[in-house]
Order: structure tokens, then C-alpha cells, then sequence
């Protein structure tokens, strides 16, 4: 089973990074997002990744092209030109990289890769979230739903502090960051059939996944929820991405389940 993941967009709330490179090759602990995010999935055993790139998509192509040299010691010998690697840190994936254009969306570049995936069950997410979700668990309520789309839906706790006030102005009660407003909302990590690829007009790029897709997909009946209680974070803005630094610096990163 292949992973698919959108990588190609501008990020323009990270421009303090993006000006430089892609969204999903900022970094936590040292390593893109992307990689976390990889990492996850192989942690389950999917090794082969299709990912959608756009803005700036050399930085990721250079980066797999020359993974050994990202994340190994190595010797070059200047007089043959060879290159020795030590302590080899490779991962065990395969990784296709396709140029979905600078400005599809992300209904167009799910459809540019239609013939990269083929005609089988694929995961599809996005290139700036990570969770403790438990790839196998998702899959497995997607397959027993008869669904061609599972979609991991999560419900997020609010930003501020809530208190019950009672008439006289006292404070019966106080919770320290509830649920928001108690809807589930999509965390990405997408269960997808090749059906849902007849749901995206051919030849259009300005298709938004989330939009029309998604919506008659949900209106056929042939959507099903996986509900992940544990930990999600999508890196939105540089506090998100301070924040994840953060938890993996002091080692206390959920989504590190490798």
C-alpha cells in the first residue's frame, strides 16, 4: 500500500521559512516534517511514498536524492571523486516525487498522481501534521466500513481556559483548555480506494479535495470516520512549530512511535 502526501503548497504562514524552502521541509529535532511524518507511516510497515510536490519542489528532490548525505558521515576523496558513507542511516522507502504544479490544489494534485498509485487502496495526507494515530487500526476501520474514503477525524480541545459563571458572578467551575465546540474536524490521514479518484474532474487544477470531492463523497454514503482520541498537531504557524520542537527536544514527542 502507498502513502500519498501533498507537499506542494506556498505555506505563506511560515514565509519567515518558506522564502526558502517548502512547508514540509521545515524541521523538528533536525529533520523535515515530512520525514516525521514518513516515519510514522513506516513505523506500520508502508515504505512507499508518493509525494505531491510544487513550490520549491527541488528542495525535496534534493534532499531524497542525497539522503545519505543529509544523514550519515561521509568521506569524499577529491582525487577519484568517490564518496564513502559511514554508520549507513537509510531508510528502507521508496519515494516518488512528482511535480504537481506551483498552483494546483490539492484536488489536482491527488488527480496528477492517479497513475502513480494505480488501482489499489492508497493513504493520502497531508505534508505538515503528525499524530500518534495507529496506521493499522485506521485501515482496518476502513476496510470493515465497505467506505472508498476514510477520513481520521479528531475533536480538538479549545485555546483558552473556560469558566462557569454563576448570576452573583462566582465561578462554579473552571476547565483548563476543553473541547472546542465539540465538532470533529478531518486530520488528514486518509484512507482512499481508487474510486475516490472519479470523484476529481480530469484536467483541472484548481479542484480542492476538501471541497467538492469530499462533500460528494460524504452525500454518496461512501464515507467513513476513524476517530483518533490520541495526540494531532498540524505546524500552521512558527509557534505550532516551536511547540513541536519543543516536546521532541525534551522527548516527549507523541507521534514518535518508531
Amino acid at each position: 500500500m502507498k502513502a500519498v502526501i501533498l507537499a506542494g503548497g506556498f505555506g505563506t504562514r511560515f514565509s519567515e521559512a518558506t522564502g526558502l524552502i517548502p512547508k514540509p521541509m521545515i524541521e523538528i529535532g533536525g529533520k523535515p516534517i515530512l520525514w516525521h511524518i514518513m516515519k510514522i507511516y513506516s513505523h506500520y510497515g508502508i515504505t512507499e511514498f508518493i509525494i505531491c510536490c510544487g513550490y520549491k519542489q527541488y528542495v525535496i528532490k534534493e534532499y531524497f536524492a542525497n539522503y545519505f548525505h543529509h544523514n550519515s558521515d561521509i568521506t569524499v576523496d577529491l582525487a577519484d571523486n568517490s564518496i564513502h558513507v559511514h554508520d549507513n542511516h537509510a531508510e528502507k522507502w521508496k519515494v516518488t516525487m512528482i511535480d504537481t504544479g506551483l498552483n494546483t490544489m490539492t484536488g489536482g494534485r491527488i488527480k496528477r498522481v492517479q497513475k502513480y498509485v494505480g488501482n489499489e487502496t492508497f493513504l493520502l495526507t497531508y505534508g505538515d501534521g503528525v499524530a500518534d494515530i495507529d496506521i493499522s487500526k485506521s485501515i482496518e476501520s476502513h476496510q470493515k466500513s465497505k467506505a472508498i474514503l476514510t477520513v481520521t477525524a479528531y475533536k480538538p480541545s479549545g485555546k483558552f481556559g473556560a469558566l462557569e459563571i454563576a448570576e452573583d458572578n462566582s465561578v462554579k467551575a473552571f476547565l483548563e483548555k476543553p473541547d472546542g465546540d465539540g465538532n470533529w474536524i478531518n486530520a488528514g490521514y486518509f484512507i482512499c480506494e481508487p474510486e475516490v479518484f472519479n470523484y476529481i474532474r480530469m484536467n483541472d487544477d484548481t479542484v480542492v479535495f476538501e471541497k467538492s470531492p469530499l462533500e460528494s463523497i460524504a452525500k454518496d454514503g461512501k464515507m467513513n470516520a476513524y476517530k483518533h482520541r490520541g495526540f494531532w498537531k498540524p505546524m500552521d504557524t512558527l509557534r505550532d512549530n516551536v511547540e513541536l520542537n519543543e516536546l521532541w527536544s525534551k522527548g516527549n514527542a507523541p507521534w514518535k512511535v518508531w
